[in-house]
């Protein structure tokens, strides 16, 4: 997958679109949900020498939020690796060139419903 189309599915299954807040880096994008700003994902050009390959070829990478019981679910093969620069114990990282589209977005689905404002809204009493 492309990061194009990375960024047209994020739209598409979500409304969002990429926010990049780092000043002087225009390549690195977060992904937040519209109503609390959280974060489902962030897109970062990386060296793959970064995930162990013998390549300084920079590609991107999404790093997405896993529940801990998914860790071990998916390995290098489908693309996916510990999160490079976050916290590996909640974090993976999808190298988007290696990944099939359908485990980003399945991973992305994951993530975003990982991410999402889990607190229970309050009823209005009846009057």
């Amino acid at each position: 997958m492309k990061r194009e189309e990375f960024f047209e599915y994020c739209a598409d299954a979500y409304g969002t679109a990429p926010d990049y807040p780092f000043d002087e880096d225009f390549e690195t994008a977060v992904l937040r949900h519209a109503n609390t700003r959280k974060w489902y994902a962030i897109v970062m050009r990386v060296s793959r020498r970064k995930f162990g390959q013998k390549s300084d070829e920079v590609i991107d990478v999404v790093n997405m939020k896993l529940p801990t019981e998914m860790f071990g679910s998916f390995g290098t093969a489908d693309g996916v690796y510990p999160a490079y620069h976050m916290n590996k114990l909640h974090w993976i990282s999808v190298l988007l060139p290696d990944a099939p589209d359908d485990v980003v977005q399945f991973l992305l689905n994951v993530s975003f419903e990982a991410t999402r404002d889990k607190r229970k809204r309050r009823k209005m009493p009846e009057s």
